[in-house]
C-alpha cells in the first residue's frame, strides 16, 4: 500500500507535502460549489453545538467554510501530528468560531469522555489507520445521543486519469486512499456502527491546464518522491503525453463523497 495513506509522520508532519496535492484541487476543481463549503452546507450543525474535527490536518476546513457555518460553535482540533495541531489553531482561532482547542491525540484513543460532543467530524483520515472500525466506535462513543458523525472519503475511481500516470512507478492506476478507505468500505463500516447511514458525492470534475502541477502533486509522496531520475524523465514524458491528447488540458472526474450517520437516542 502506498505510503500516502500508511506514512503519516513522513506525509503530515507538517502541510506542506500536503499542499502540493490540495492545490490541484483549490485551482483546478469545476465545481458549482466548492469542497469545503459543500461539505459545511450538508451538516446538520446548530449555534452552541460542540463539534470535535479528527485529523483536522493544517484547518482548512474550517477556514475554506466558515461562511456557511452556524455562529457560534466551539471546536477541538485533533490530530496525530503536534504540528497539524499547532497549524490548525492558529488559523482557526483568527475565525471567531467560538471556543476552539486543540491536541494532538490517536484517533483510535481519543482522550475525552462518553457523549461529549454533538458533532464528530472525520475528513480525509481514516484511510490511514490501520483500524478504521477502531475508530468510528471511538467517535460514536465521544458523540452525545442523537449527535451526528461525519466522514469524507474518496472512490477508487477518483481521479483516474491522474493516477493511471503513476504506473510509470509501478503504481496501480487507482486512488490509493480509496483502495485503503473507499466508499464501499466507508459505508459497510458506519452502518455497522450506527445503523442507517446517508450518502452524497461532491458534483465536480478536475480541469488541470498546467501539468507542472500534475507532476508536483503526483511526486510529492512514494514512490514518486523516491522515483530515479529515469522515471521521473519517464513520468514526464507520460504527463505531457496526456496533456497533449487533451488540447492543453488534463481533465479527470472526482469520485468524492460524504457519510453521514446519527448516534441512536437513549
Amino acid at each position: 500500500m502506498t505510503a500516502i495513506v500508511t506514512d503519516n509522520a513522513g506525509q503530515y508532519g507538517d502541510s506542506r507535502k500536503l499542499a502540493a496535492r490540495a492545490r490541484l484541487h483549490s485551482q483546478y476543481s469545476i465545481a458549482e460549489t466548492g469542497w469545503f463549503p459543500w461539505v459545511a452546507s450538508q451538516l446538520p450543525l446548530r449555534p452552541g453545538d460542540h463539534v470535535l474535527d479528527i485529523g483536522c490536518g493544517p484547518g482548512w476546513f474550517w477556514a475554506g467554510a466558515a461562511d456557511e457555518l452556524p455562529r457560534p460553535i466551539d471546536v477541538t482540533l485533533v490530530d496525530l501530528s503536534p504540528g497539524m495541531v499547532e497549524e490548525a489553531l492558529g488559523r482557526c482561532q483568527a475565525l471567531a468560531l467560538g471556543a476552539v482547542r486543540g491536541e494532538a491525540a490517536d484517533a483510535t484513543a481519543l482522550p475525552f469522555a462518553d457523549a461529549t460532543f454533538d458533532a464528530v467530524i472525520a475528513m480525509h483520515m481514516l484511510y490511514h489507520l490501520p483500524d478504521p472500525a477502531a475508530a468510528i466506535a471511538e467517535m460514536e462513543r465521544v458523540l452525545k445521543p442523537g449527535g451526528c458523525l461525519a466522514v469524507t472519503t474518496n472512490d477508487i475511481d477518483n481521479l483516474r486519469a491522474l493516477y493511471e500516470l503513476t504506473t510509470v512507478f509501478g503504481s496501480a492506476p487507482v486512488d490509493p486512499s480509496g483502495v485503503a478507505f473507499g466508499y464501499e468500505a466507508a459505508g459497510a463500516l458506519m452502518r455497522a456502527q450506527f445503523g442507517t447511514v446517508s450518502f452524497a458525492q461532491h458534483p465536480a470534475q478536475l480541469r488541470v491546464t498546467e501539468p507542472e502541477d500534475v507532476f508536483l502533486a503526483l511526486t510529492s509522496y512514494p514512490p514518486g518522491d523516491r522515483a530515479s531520475e529515469a522515471e521521473l524523465a519517464q513520468f514526464r514524458e507520460a504527463i505531457e503525453a496526456a496533456f497533449a491528447r487533451g488540447n492543453g488540458v488534463l481533465e479527470a472526474e472526482k469520485r468524492i463523497g460524504l457519510f453521514l450517520a446519527r448516534k441512536a437516542q437513549r
